[in-house]
C-alpha cells in the first residue's frame, strides 16, 4: 500500500496569513493588570477569577494561591475541569516555577476528585496551546482534566457534532466540591 499525497501549494500563503491574533476583534484576550478590569479587553477566565459572585454560580471547583479550577461550560464529558493560573499567560514558558508547579498540583487533585466522584474507567489530561492547536481560548493557558468510561462516545458526536451530557453543571459542581481533596 502507497501513501498517496494532495499537494495544495495555495494552503501556504492562506496559513501564514492566519495567525492567533485573528480569534477575535483586536485585544480580545490580551490583559495586564493595568487594563481597565470591565473593559473589553479582558477575557472569559480573567472575567471569571475577578468576579465576585460565588463560586457555586461560576462553577469553581477550587482556588489555590496562583491557580484555580473550574468546570467547563461546554464539556466532553460530565466533570470535565478546566485547571488555569490565575495570571493572564498564554504559554507554560511565562509561568513563575511557583506557579506551574502549584497547577500540576491542582490537576492532580482535579483527577482525585474526579475518581472519587465519578469512578472512570480512565482519565485525559490536556492543553492546547495556540488556535492552530485547538486552543478555543488560546491566550489564557488552561490545562482540560476530564473522566473517560469505555463506550463514552457514540454516533451523536460523530453524526450530529452533539454530546449528550447525562447532568448539569450544577450537580456536577456539587459531586466535585464533596470530593475534592482537602
Amino acid at each position: 500500500m502507497s501513501l498517496d499525497h494532495l499537494w495544495a501549494g495555495w494552503r501556504s500563503s492562506y496559513v501564514s496569513s492566519v495567525s492567533d491574533s485573528d480569534d477575535g476583534p483586536p485585544g480580545a484576550h490580551k490583559h495586564s493588570s493595568e487594563e481597565d478590569p470591565s473593559g473589553p479587553a479582558r477575557c472569559v477566565f480573567c472575567a471569571i477569577i475577578a468576579s465576585a459572585e460565588e463560586d457555586q454560580t461560576l462553577h469553581v471547583v477550587a482556588r489555590r494561591e496562583h491557580s484555580i479550577a473550574i468546570l467547563n461550560a461546554y464539556p466532553y464529558a460530565s466533570g470535565h475541569l478546566l485547571v488555569m493560573p490565575l495570571r493572564h499567560l498564554g504559554d507554560v514558558s511565562e509561568m513563575s516555577d511557583r506557579e506551574y508547579q502549584e497547577l500540576f498540583l491542582l490537576a492532580r487533585e482535579a483527577m482525585q476528585a474526579l475518581e472519587r466522584a465519578y469512578g472512570p474507567d480512565g482519565m485525559n489530561i490536556g492543553a492546547n496551546f495556540g488556535r492552530a492547536a485547538g486552543a478555543g481560548i488560546p491566550r489564557h493557558l488552561h490545562l482540560h482534566v476530564l473522566p473517560r468510561w469505555v463506550g463514552d462516545t457514540n454516533f451523536m458526536t460523530t453524526v450530529a457534532s452533539v454530546r449528550v451530557m447525562p447532568e448539569a453543571l450544577d450537580d456536577s459542581w456539587r459531586k466535585l466540591r464533596e470530593a475534592w481533596p482537602q
